[in-house]
């Protein structure tokens, strides 16, 4: 697996997303991707009660531990790798959570329009 270029939908260098739980589809802390992400691991998102209850909701527990999967499940204020097509769902429903834009991969733009993810970012885009 060939991993693309670490970009960020600013046009920089990648940012790390989270250590403390360790994130990423390579589970490097950042939100890297490749052609075998299928899922677009892309959005750095700050999680929050509300997304973590959607989520469940929709079918990605993301709360629960699963130690089988060395998972230690998600908190409110976890930053988290999250699929771009998930995001831009909570986005639709009205509980999408903030985005570490630095820290989100510029991949995820071919899901998610940038407006969108500026609307939801921690800091206002220089």
């Amino acid at each position: 697996m060939e991993m693309d270029p670490s970009e960020n939908v600013l046009g920089a260098q990648l940012e790390p997303c989270s250590a403390r739980p360790l994130t990423g589809f390579f589970r490097d802390g950042h939100c890297n991707t490749c052609a075998s992400d299928h899922g677009s691991h892309t959005v750095c998102a700050v999680m929050t009660a509300e997304f973590l209850a959607y989520s469940k909701y929709v079918g990605n527990d993301l709360s629960t531990p699963r130690p089988e999967f060395r998972f230690p499940g998600l908190k409110p204020g976890d930053q988290w790798c999250l699929c771009a097509g998930r995001f831009l769902q909570a986005h639709d429903e009205g509980c999408a959570p903030k985005v570490n834009l630095a820290a989100t991969h510029a991949r995820a733009l071919e899901i998610v329009p940038l407006d969108v993810l500026e609307a939801h970012a921690l800091e206002a885009p220089e």
